[in-house]
């Protein structure tokens, strides 16, 4: 771990309320954002094949989801920023710069820290949304408290389980913590259709029928218990009345306040 980053403890006034919309100004431009769902659809369905596989570690397919993510963001910051990305949002988060170059570095290299961190702890949920409109698409991480939403799938993993249980009870926890791994992986193939549905090529699609789609997921853990959920969101077509030429923080829209009430229990705090 570097110096920076071991100087680094969160700043969560820059996700606060706020995403990333980022331009689509062509369709090679759509192209590239739909490579880039159809990564995201792929690896749900790497890992739904992970959990059905009695033989892999729930943790594993877990982490290898997280570090799927967490590259992606890195590629972001290197892509916004170069090679010095901590620098930058370090530089951000202290106050010394305030351009847009800096504001999403930070937003996304916080992201990725605390991407990093959920291996490790629990009871924070990764909430985030992705909408696609006619001219750009918008990322709004988002991180809750808790560990699921009224509306996630359930899964055990017994080398996490820290009861002590009688021997004749034993068999029957791993079996059950195996069958609810195998439905959550079912949920989980299921949920890679619904991003493919959404985010569709521009080859294939006709404008009309691809301008607007969205998605927003959560993932999290309590100590052997695990969470997963993916649903459609439909996007607000009033939400922007002005075009996007370059990457942007703008503030979070409806969509997120919407998918707070219908998704997170009475009382979980957002970030």
């Amino acid at each position: 771990m570097s110096e920076q980053r071991v100087r680094f403890n969160g700043d969560t006034k820059v996700l606060f309320r706020n995403a990333v919309r980022t331009p689509l100004p062509d369709e090679d431009a759509e192209r590239v954002f739909h490579e880039n769902m159809m990564n995201v659809a792929d690896a749900q369905e790497r890992k739904a094949e992970m959990l059905a596989d009695p033989d892999v570690p729930l943790l594993e397919a877990y982490e290898k989801q997280l570090e799927g993510i967490a590259e992606s963001y890195k590629r972001r910051c290197r892509h916004i920023a170069g090679d010095d990305y901590e620098e930058v949002a370090l530089a951000y988060q202290r106050g010394e710069r305030n351009d847009r170059v800096g504001a999403l570095t930070a937003y996304y290299f916080e992201g990725l820290w605390r991407m990093q961190q959920r291996i490790t702890v629990t009871d924070m949920l990764f909430f985030p949304i992705i909408l696609r409109y006619p001219d750009s698409f918008t990322v709004n991480i988002r991180f809750a408290s808790g560990y699921k939403t009224t509306e996630s799938v359930l899964y055990e993993s017994p080398e996490h389980s820290e009861e002590e249980l009688d021997d004749e009870y034993v068999e029957t926890y791993y079996n059950e913590s195996l069958y609810s791994q195998k439905k959550a992986a079912e949920y989980i193939r299921d949920t890679a259709q619904i991003i493919r549905e959404e985010f569709p090529s521009p080859d294939d699609v006709p404008f009309e029928e691809r301008k607007y789609g969205g998605i927003v997921s959560g993932g999290g853990r309590k100590g052997s218990v695990f969470s997963s959920v993916l649903k459609r969101v439909e996007p607000d077509p009033d939400r922007f009345s002005e075009p996007v030429s370059e990457p942007m923080l703008v503030d979070e829209g409806t969509e997120a306040e919407r998918t707070e009430r219908e998704l997170l229990p009475d009382g979980a705090i957002v970030i």
